[in-house]
């Protein structure tokens, strides 16, 4: 297996999740031995960190790479695209401290990298060949299973306590696969969750456009109208449960939770040849446990 990166560099642009302001991200080709690196072009000396696990400092919604005054959040879309596509190296400039959320999807940087193009390079790449199997537990029902596999697969499963998004599923068993039936998923939340988010300063650029957002706990319709007109929306009707964004699949959060993993443990820094099995995933419990494969596949 061959190294590669893009064949020509690419531009995205849009709001931050957590910002809201207007980010610009430019992806560039690399050479052979950089890995997925990221420059903050807005800072003094433009410092610039590859992409690992070790450099995870937050999880809340989104995860959050920080080194000194290096900082950038919301890394997990573009990972995954970068990952699944199969670019090994490549420098990501970004004038923010995020990538854009774009649609809340892996979409738009898939739809870009399949238009330029990949350029195979002479290095080999290194890889993680999965031997035995290894699990990964937080003690709150959250497992990551990995187990020998001749390929990469991912198989999620999502548990809620909720009355319209209660448990779900979904695998990936060909990489090939995850441009139409993986990429395409968004991020999701719960309504209920959106004010306390606001509260803490996150998802200022959070929107029905961008995200899933369930309804599954009935409130009060001025309750309701005056979270629609926080978030620049018009009013919904408080009586009805239900997604109030429509759908891509059926099992649309299940596909994002795998989107996620693939992006979180592309934080490994290599390919994974082997097949994940997660049950209730997130951020936290992903890049956790992609720290403790760092430490193995660098023994």
């Amino acid at each position: 297996m061959k190294q590669k990166t893009i064949r020509e560099a690419f531009s995205v642009e849009g709001p931050g999740l957590h910002t809201g302001g207007m980010i610009h991200a430019t992806l560039l080709p690399a050479e052979v031995n950089t890995g997925i690196c990221i420059r903050r072009v807005d800072l003094d000396g433009q410092p610039t960190y590859e992409a690992l696990a070790e450099y995870v400092h937050q999880t809340t919604r989104g995860t959050v790479l920080e080194n000194g005054s290096w900082r950038v959040s919301t890394v997990e879309h573009m990972m995954a695209a970068l990952y699944a596509m199969g670019v090994t190296n490549c420098l990501i400039e970004v004038d923010a401290p995020e990538i854009p959320i774009l649609d809340g999807s892996a979409r738009i940087f898939v739809e870009h990298i399949k238009r330029v193009g990949l350029q195979t390079q002479q290095a080999d790449a290194k890889e993680w060949v999965v031997t035995e199997p290894f699990e990964y537990t937080n003690g709150k029902g959250s497992t990551i299973r990995i187990s020998p596999c001749d390929h990469y697969e991912v198989a999620v499963t999502v548990k809620y306590p909720s009355e319209v998004l209660k448990e779900q599923s979904a695998e990936l068993t060909d990489l090939s696969d995850f441009a139409t039936q993986i990429a395409n998923a968004r991020t999701f939340c719960f309504l209920r969750e959106i004010k306390p988010l606001l509260n803490l300063g996150l998802i200022k650029g959070g929107d029905i456009d961008n995200a899933i957002v369930i309804y599954d706990k009935r409130i009060w319709q001025f309750s309701m109208n005056r979270l629609a007109r926080k978030m620049g929306k018009p009013t919904i009707d408080a009586s009805r449960l239900g997604y109030l964004t429509e759908l891509r699949f059926d099992n649309e959060p299940a596909r994002h939770k795998l989107l996620d993993i693939v992006g979180d443990l592309a934080l490994l820094g290599m390919p994974i040849r082997g097949r994940i099995e997660a049950v209730c995933p997130g951020h936290g419990v992903n890049t956790a446990c992609c720290k403790q494969l760092r430490q193995i596949v660098n023994k």
